[in-house]
Formats: structure tokens, C-alpha cells, sequence
């Protein structure tokens, strides 16, 4: 296609959260151009209705409300959330109405997120909404993102560049070697934060392309499809949904899908949102404290509480919160709650849950489940209420018996140090290119 043409029209538009403007999408598009405090776009589809295409077996079964410029015949193995009634945490908690919506590697169920965790959603739904110019796609990440994005954009030979701190290099291990145009950046001796501003930084570069986080319909929406899935499986919405929150995108995106869900179906129930945090990282539980001002951690505090928690994957702590249409505003949209649990009821829990669901999960589910049992035997809930728990992530281990595992080799490694330097940001675009 010409540079200079217009894209083709999508089957969807793009509405500020704020002013209600409408945009079509460019497949790049990540803020409102007015003036006016940030706010988050949304996706607004042509088809309405719930309708799901029974010929995929993957998110994309999903594709009429997802924002998608192109599809693939591989896009049929990326794989979805896969939900069942549970019956031995379910026993155990006394909660006779628990659905769990797994995102892992799960074969005997028919879970195959070749990452194990639900970032597999929102990496293939970012790179389909992306338009035919090449560009390289930046992401900065605590692990799980980086991860999904890498494995997704080596299959579909999509240039991006990854930057992670050196202690996620352990997620990064595939199925087979990834493809040259993964171009893996590992800070040594860094957090995601600095992750994250080298990213910034680096997209402000011509060919990168900042991949948006939350600000990125592609990711919510790819994420939103695991509530799509716990709906067609459970021909409703649920009371209450349990997830671990770093950043809360998921959850943002969930209540998203349960809006669009109400206006195709006419289903009345909106699912309280119950984030979940490790301590001592909360900067979102700290946030929602009455009187608590947003995330007023200084950087020391919250990278000293980093090395402290079980759940790594979570220590976000510049999350969306006060943005509209972000954590807060779902929080009091969905008249939902922040808890917090610890490092040593965060593994019981994930040990529990190996034993009476036959699985292995990721710390971070671990938390979101340690939260549950806590809301569950303190009457936080009613027993018999109809609750989702997410499972964001699982089957590593299950993964690791059926294929072989390939370390990630980073392109380069630096020094927190050495991240200011104008230096580093030309020697990443030479070996980008």
C-alpha cells in the first residue's frame, strides 16, 4: 500500500472516555487529540451483538468486537481463556457458584497459551491491529508482557524491541529459538520502571513504535476476551471478579467486555471488580484506603518493596489509577474492592490449588486466590454468589514437560547507569535496524 493512502475502514471506531470524540483508528492510535486530562479510548463495533465465530477456536473466535485490521491461518492456534465450574477450591471455600477462567497451558482442557498467562491475549491482539506499515513495536515489561510479545511477534515475523530487567530473563524461555526481529534489551541491574522510561525513550525514535500499555484498545480488548469466554460457558455474568492487579488493565478490560456484553444482551449484572495485590507492594490497595492519596510511594520505597514479594510479575507501580475510564473509575463503576494478601498465603494458596484443580498456576494467581479464600472465610462475600476467579496464569510446569525450553539470547544488556546516556539509545536503534 502507498504510504500516502488512507487505511482501509475497520469494522470498529475509536471514542474518547472524556469528550466522547470519534476517531478512526490507524491501528496506532493510543490518545485523544483534544485538550483535555488524559483519558483512555474505547472501541465502539459496528455489530453489537454477541456472536461468537464457532469456527475459531482461539480469541478470535471473538473478532467482531475485537479491533483487528487483518487476519492469519495461524491466528487459529493463539489459543484462549478456557472456564470451568470449579469443584475442589470451589468444596474447599464453600463457594458452590465458583467458575475459574484459566489462561495458561492446560492441554487436557484445551488451554494452550503458548506463554502461560493471559498476556498472550492482548499480544495477538495488539499485532493484528497494527497497520501494514512496518514499524518496530517497543515494549517495555516486568516479564509476562515482554514474554508473550516476543513469542508472538517471532511467529509472525513482526520487528519489535523488549525491554525487561535482567531478573524476568527466566520467563523468557520458548518452544523454539525466537526470530531475529525480536530484539530483547535486558536493564542488569534494573526494575520496570526503568524499563519502562527507556522504552518512552526509545519510542520517541523513528522506526519504534510505543506499544501503548493500557492506552492501547488492542490490549484491552484482546484481554476483555476472557470474560467473552467465561460468558458463552457460563450464559451470564458473574457477581463478583477475582483477579491479581499490577497495572489493572485486565480488570479495566473486563468491566469493558460486561458494558458491552449488557448492551447486546440485555443482562442486567455488573461484576464487582476485586483487584488483587502482594504485600508489600500495594500501590493500588494504598490508593483506595479512604483518605489514601494516589500512589504517593517514593521510588525507594517501592523498590525496596520490589525484592520483597513473592508475586514479581505485579510491581507496577505506576498504574493506571487516576486516569478516566482507568482503575479507579472501574472500581466505583463496578462498586468493587482492592485486597491485599501475603507472600506466604499467596504460595499456600497456589500450592492449594495444584492439589484440588490438578494444575500449577503463576504467583500472581496465586494471590488473586489466596484473596479469595480470605474474602470467602471472612464473609466478604456471599457464598452464594456467583464469582469468576481469573487465573492469569498456569501450566508452566506442564509446559516445560511437553516442550523443550530455549532461553531468550538479549540483543544487548545494560547497566542502569548507562541509561541516559545518548549512546545507548543510538547503539539499540543500530541493532534494531
Amino acid at each position: 500500500m502507498d504510504a500516502a493512502s488512507p487505511p482501509p475502514p475497520r469494522h470498529y471506531a475509536l471514542f474518547c472516555s472524556s469528550c466522547n470524540r470519534r476517531y478512526d483508528d490507524d491501528g496506532l492510535m493510543l490518545d485523544c487529540l483534544a485538550d483535555h486530562p488524559p483519558a483512555l479510548l474505547r472501541t465502539r463495533y459496528a455489530d453489537e451483538r454477541f456472536s461468537p465465530g464457532f469456527d475459531h477456536d482461539s480469541l478470535f473466535r471473538y473478532q467482531r468486537w475485537l479491533p483487528v485490521a487483518s487476519m492469519r491461518p495461524d491466528d487459529q492456534g493463539a489459543g484462549r481463556t478456557v472456564v470451568y465450574r470449579s469443584r475442589g477450591l470451589a468444596g474447599l471455600l464453600g463457594l458452590p457458584n465458583l467458575w475459574i477462567a484459566f489462561n495458561g497451558y492446560w492441554p487436557e482442557r484445551g488451554a494452550r497459551l503458548q506463554t502461560g498467562t493471559f498476556k498472550d491475549l492482548e499480544a495477538h491482539a495488539v499485532l493484528r491491529r497494527l497497520p501494514e506499515r512496518r514499524v518496530v513495536l517497543t515494549v517495555a515489561s516486568s516479564g509476562n508482557t515482554g514474554a508473550a510479545f516476543a513469542w508472538a511477534c517471532s511467529r509472525q515475523g513482526q520487528p519489535c524491541l523488549i525491554i525487561i530487567p535482567a531478573k524476568s530473563l527466566h520467563r523468557f524461555r520458548f518452544a523454539e529459538a525466537l526470530q531475529p526481529c525480536v530484539n530483547l534489551v535486558v536493564i542488569e541491574d534494573g526494575d520496570y520502571p526503568d524499563a519502562i522510561d527507556l522504552a518512552a525513550r526509545a519510542s520517541r525514535l523513528a522506526p519504534f513504535q510505543a506499544e501503548g500499555g493500557i492506552k492501547n484498545v488492542g490490549r484491552r480488548d484482546g484481554l476483555a476476551t476472557v470474560l467473552l469466554s467465561a460468558f458463552e460457558e457460563m450464559r451470564r455474568l458473574p457477581e463478583y471478579y477475582f483477579q491479581a492487579a499490577g497495572s489493572g488493565t485486565g480488570a479495566i478490560a473486563v468491566l469493558e467486555a460486561a458494558m458491552r456484553i449488557q448492551r447486546a444482551t440485555g443482562e442486567a449484572t455488573t461484576p464487582r471488580l476485586m483487584l488483587c495485590q502482594n504485600r508489600p507492594f500495594t500501590p493500588i490497595s494504598d490508593a483506595w484506603r479512604p483518605n489514601s492519596g494516589p500512589l504517593n510511594g517514593s521510588s525507594e520505597q517501592y523498590r525496596d518493596a520490589i525484592k520483597q514479594v513473592y508475586a514479581d510479575e505485579l510491581t507496577n507501580w505506576k498504574p493506571p489509577y487516576a486516569v478516566l475510564g482507568g482503575v479507579y473509575d472501574s472500581l466505583v463503576a463496578s462498586d468493587g474492592d482492592v485486597l491485599a494478601t501475603s507472600n506466604g498465603s499467596a504460595e499456600i494458596a497456589a500450592e492449594m490449588f495444584t492439589d484440588l484443580e490438578g494444575i500449577d498456576i503463576e504467583p500472581a494467581a496465586g494471590v488473586a486466590v489466596a484473596c479469595l479464600r480470605t474474602a470467602a472465610t471472612s464473609g466478604r462475600i456471599d457464598r452464594e454468589a456467583v464469582v469468576l476467579l481469573n487465573i492469569t496464569g498456569g501450566g508452566r510446569r506442564r509446559l516445560g514437560r511437553d516442550h523443550r525450553a530455549v532461553p531468550a539470547e538479549p540483543r544487548l544488556r545494560l547497566t542502569r547507569d548507562s541509561l541516559t546516556s545518548p549512546a545507548t539509545l543510538d547503539e539499540i536503534a543500530a541493532r534494531a535496524s
